[in-house]
């Protein structure tokens, strides 16, 4: 019998970086804001949902890239 989606998901091994959870959490008690997070090889892309928003952790991104403790670039987008 075949499973249901419901029971491959629950099985799943879902580990997230540690960083996306620290990007996020600087975001949401800095700016009360969501974003997305994704990690690759070299670099970690945060996907803001406004222009200000991006604009805003331009302005921080020392301090969110030393809060992050990575040596992976930091890159902001707009989506």
């Amino acid at each position: 019998m075949s499973e249901s989606l419901k029971d491959i998901l629950l099985r799943r091994d879902d580990k997230q970086p540690p960083e996306i959870a620290i990007i996020k959490e600087f975001v949401m008690r800095r700016f009360k804001a969501r974003v997305s997070v994704t990690v690759n090889k070299t670099q970690i892309i945060i996907n803001a949902n406004s222009s200000a928003l991006a604009g805003t952790l331009r302005l921080n991104i020392f301090e969110l890239q030393n809060t992050v403790k990575s040596k992976k670039k930091l890159l902001i987008r707009v989506s």
